[in-house]
């Protein structure tokens, strides 16, 4: 927790239920310990695409599809959202809940390896979500930055890796220092980028809201 945790609870006590499947697939998630956004992320990712209005969205994780469902309610109409999944066991039941939800032709599933994935895809986007393993996302920037239209909005969650991201690496396990360094040079790359104007804000597990030039 990297925020008071009277303040996240206080901020959440107000919050408003979201659409009946995504409640369902919340609970669903919750119960069988499959991360999903946390409820302070999902109303900041609300404002920010209707502000935004992205027609072509890319998300970078796409677990049990969570996510992707939550921003395919807040696009403008015929807005499309792109999503990556490597994780097998997690890809059926995005497809389902994406059946489930009736939103099977706005949003596309590509399976596999994001950093091949990534490779692949041409097109530009105007929003994209960066959600998957934290030790790889410095290694998918290149791409993601090809990817990004000028002034599109790359949101980075997660960050703050519960606050450890500020100590040094003597100050974390040795089973997690590779991916503390990692997290570092990706921060550095968002803030030092000639192309991107960042702001790393302490919200959940810590996001960065990047926009290309």
């Amino acid at each position: 927790m990297i925020v008071d945790e009277r303040i996240v609870t206080f901020i959440n006590s107000m919050e408003t239920e979201n659409s009946e499947i995504l409640e369902a697939i919340e609970r669903e998630a919750l119960d069988t310990n499959v991360p999903i956004i946390r409820k302070e992320m999902q109303s900041f990712l609300k404002v920010l695409l209707s502000v935004q209005k992205p027609m072509c969205v890319l998300e970078v994780g796409t677990a049990v599809g969570f996510s992707a469902l939550l921003m395919s309610e807040y696009l403008p109409d015929g807005g499309t959202i792109t999503t990556i999944e490597n994780y097998k066991k997690r890809i059926p039941i995005a497809r389902e809940n994406f059946k489930r939800a009736g939103k099977e032709s706005m949003i596309t599933l590509l399976e596999g390896d994001a950093q091949d994935v990534l490779k692949t895809l041409y097109r530009e986007y105007d929003f994209i979500f960066m959600d998957a393993a934290k030790g790889q996302y410095i290694h998918f920037l290149p791409d993601v930055l090809r990817l990004l239209k000028s002034g599109g909005l790359l949101v980075s969650d997660n960050v703050m890796q519960d606050g450890t991201i500020m100590e040094s690496r003597f100050g974390v396990e040795r089973r997690d220092r590779t991916i503390h360094a990692r997290m570092r040079e990706y921060l550095y790359e968002l803030k030092h980028h000639e192309k991107l104007i960042t702001s790393i804000i302490p919200l959940g597990d810590g996001v960065a809201l990047s926009v290309k030039r």
